[in-house]
């Protein structure tokens, strides 16, 4: 029988590689959407991938209000919760960010427990498993859970953190027969399927666009897309899943300073975009104090980038197509292409 598959926020980067993936095995997908009218250009693009489109319906529901969830789920086997609503508040307000991470994502858990649907798969965020592992030589696993109170986290990676303890604090409750999963991707690159660019290619747009003028030695861990929505797909079916937290990461690690350089290397047309300069870890550690990117990236700085992605290899039988060098250049491609 074929089954029903929700995606919130279907016009998303990642959202739109996991209908395409979807769609190109068979399921029928409903797509959620804030504004409706953004339907077509969903369309457009998945039959400019290749895939039909007869399969795929939307409906409007915005996860700020109760409206259009509980129509949404009706005669829906699966869940894949990849839109979050926290870019949709005033970004200077820490409760009210953390506040529409939590009430998104349990208006979600909530309409799928009353409507019946067998699994919910949540797009969660790295930053709620790594970021307070500051052991360089330990491995970071899904067993780590950030502090909500740890020196330099952002807004958004903390309100990623408290919306996942919410949904897991719900899903244990005795009356909840939910099956539950979290995707704990880092920063997910590549190339979209429009010219749609994701707010993590920030990391390479700051170097291309100049307004990085000296660039930090600071390390990273990145996924391409694809093989996020892939994990996605493979976590909503497979029985090992369920209950489990799994980090999406290609393997090993790339710096900020090693990005700059592959770009030089691999797109010398692009090198002059790119400073030369570096930006001293004391001149961070200086400003952090008074700064609250300096704090940030203080933080990154001291984050463990040892990070395994081996549970999702073993449970999910998953296994990442693309390393971190093809990853980033799939991102540059995809900025260059977007300023044409």
């Amino acid at each position: 029988m074929v089954q029903h598959v929700l995606v919130t926020g279907g016009n998303g980067f990642l959202a739109q590689h996991i209908i395409l993936n979807l769609l190109n095995q068979g399921y029928l997908v409903r797509a959620t959407l804030r504004d409706v009218s953004k339907a077509n250009q969903v369309r457009q693009t998945m039959v400019a991938n290749g895939a039909k489109i007869t399969h795929l319906t939307f409906v409007q529901a915005d996860l700020s209000q109760d409206t259009g969830w509980s129509a949404a789920m009706q005669g829906i086997d699966y869940v894949l919760s990849v839109a979050s609503p926290v870019f949709m508040t005033v970004p200077d307000d820490p409760s009210a960010v953390s506040q529409a991470a939590k009430v998104g994502i349990l208006r979600i858990l909530k309409a799928a427990q009353q409507a019946g649907v067998k699994r919910v798969v949540m797009t969660a965020n790295f930053g709620a498993i790594g970021f307070s592992n500051h052991d360089l030589h330990s491995v970071t696993t899904e067993a780590d859970w950030t502090d909500p109170d740890e020196p330099g986290i952002s807004l958004y990676e903390k309100s990623k953190l408290l919306a996942e303890i919410a949904a897991w604090d719900y899903i244990h409750q005795p009356d909840v027969d939910l099956e539950f999963t979290t995707i704990n991707p880092v920063a997910i690159l590549g190339k979209g399927l429009d010219h749609h660019l994701s707010g993590s290619f920030g990391i390479v747009k700051g170097l291309l666009d100049g307004s990085r003028k000296r660039v930090p030695d600071l390390p990273l861990n990145v996924v391409d897309v694809r093989d996020v929505a892939d994990l996605h797909v493979r976590a909503m079916v497979s029985p090992n899943a369920n209950g489990e937290r799994f980090i999406a990461t290609a393997d090993g690690q790339i710096s900020l300073l090693e990005i700059a350089t592959l770009i030089r290397e691999k797109r010398p047309e692009l090198a002059d975009r790119i400073t030369d300069k570096v930006l001293p870890k004391w001149l961070i550690d200086l400003a952090a104090p008074f700064n609250h990117t300096a704090a940030e990236g203080k933080l990154m700085m001291t984050v463990n980038r040892n990070v395994s992605n081996q549970k999702a290899r073993d449970l999910l039988k998953w296994t990442p197509i693309s390393d971190n060098e093809a990853t980033i250049l799939a991102t540059v491609d995809a900025i260059m292409a977007s300023e044409k």
